[in-house]
């Protein structure tokens, strides 16, 4: 074969049927440089969703996350307030609090030089600090990052100057459900964890969304959740329609493993709601699915080219967590849909490492809207 026709048949490679979209490129998923490029432009510069506000409950109670390539410190001031800083001590960069979760006494303090902090980030004591009068004390406090609660959770932004939280997290919304009104019926902001699950899934952040935006794969490895939403076996990409919510089976009487009757619904939701699932994605890392008596909600941590922690929590009324009712139908059916649906990407990650796949694979007119997704990574990132 000559030098020519060798480079025909690679051409002819690249090209795919008319009914079939190219997906991203193996190295999408699997170099340090793109995934720094993915850190610049996505997740250190956009709104983050963090924690849950009763991650953090009293002055000085804090959480550490990591956000793209930083580790960030929330907590709340004496007053109550959000606050958020970066992990970092002023002095010579060692990490603040190296837990992921705790209760601070009175201030925050460096365990290398014991430079001390208060909790709105305000420098309150360094040893010698008294013959550095120069040393100005909120000039050399932590440094800040953008906070703002919203559902029930709160939300980061490691910009300098925030992106319009409505016109790019609230509008996520609007453009899934087609009015805010159809998510405030479900009051996530009232509603209390009942149950927390992390995952850590080695994988890259974009084949979980991938995976979580399309149901062509449902009928191959979900043979419980098709069981409770019929119509996820022909493969409907449910997210694809506005305000579309997939019905429950004619016998199915909850959304729980075995199809049993679950939990009284939300006070919200109305008979045109009662008996189906709606999901969302919120990019970059957020997943809300919403069913008549609970919601649960993902939050995605990419924590490197092929690792990504998802933690999950189930959410009900406070009543229904306070009285201690038995929770396990229903997260046991999400919880093994998450498992089933990580392991198929942990399957895919070694792959995308493959010669076959430098080039990428296809998506099918059911994934044609992945498509969307991988359009606006390359906005952020290129």
């Amino acid at each position: 074969m000559t030098a020519t026709s060798e480079a025909m048949d690679a051409h002819a490679d690249h090209r795919v049927s008319e009914s079939l979209l190219r997906t991203l490129g193996g190295r999408d998923y699997v170099d340090p440089a793109v995934f720094d490029a993915e850190c610049d432009g996505i997740f250190e510069s956009m709104w983050f969703c963090a924690i849950h506000v009763s991650d953090i409950p009293d002055p000085g109670s804090f959480r550490t996350v990591q956000v793209g390539r930083e580790s960030i410190l929330l907590t709340r001031s004496r007053r109550g307030e959000l606050r958020g800083f970066f992990n970092v001590c002023r002095h010579r960069g060692a990490q603040l609090c190296t837990d992921d979760s705790g209760q601070a006494k009175r201030s925050f303090q460096c365990p290398y030089h014991a430079w001390t902090y208060d909790f709105d980030g305000k420098l309150i004591a360094a040893p010698n600090l008294t013959s550095m009068p120069d040393v100005g004390r909120e000039e050399y406090g932590l440094k800040k990052v953008h906070v703002r609660e919203w559902l029930g959770y709160v939300w980061v932004s490691l910009a300098d100057e925030p992106e319009s939280f409505e016109h790019t997290v609230e509008q996520e919304i609007l453009d899934r459900l087609g009015a805010m009104s159809n998510l405030d019926a479900y009051d996530l902001s009232s509603l209390k964890i009942g149950r927390r699950i992390r995952y850590e899934v080695k994988a890259n952040w974009k084949l979980i969304v991938e995976n979580f935006m399309e149901c062509y794969h449902c009928a191959t490895i979900h043979p419980e959740l098709t069981e409770v939403l019929p119509e996820f076996a022909d493969g409907l990409a449910a997210q694809f329609f506005v305000n579309h919510g997939a019905s429950f089976g004619e016998e199915i009487k909850g959304f729980t493993v075995d199809g049993s009757v679950g939990l009284d619904s939300l006070p919200g939701i109305g008979d045109d709601r009662d008996r189906k699932y709606y999901a969302i994605t919120v990019k970059p890392q957020v997943f809300i699915n919403l069913v008549p008596d609970h919601v649960i909600l993902h939050r995605m941590f990419p924590m490197g080219p092929d690792l990504t922690v998802v933690e999950c929590d189930w959410l009900y009324l406070p009543d229904v967590v306070d009285s201690g009712a038995d929770l396990t139908a229903s997260v046991e059916l999400f919880d093994l849909v998450n498992r089933q649906d990580f392991a198929a990407c942990e399957r895919c990650q070694p792959a995308m490492s493959s010669r076959v796949y430098r080039d990428g694979g296809v998506h099918v007119p059911s994934e044609h809207h992945i498509a969307l997704f991988h359009d606006w990574v390359k906005s952020r990132t290129t």
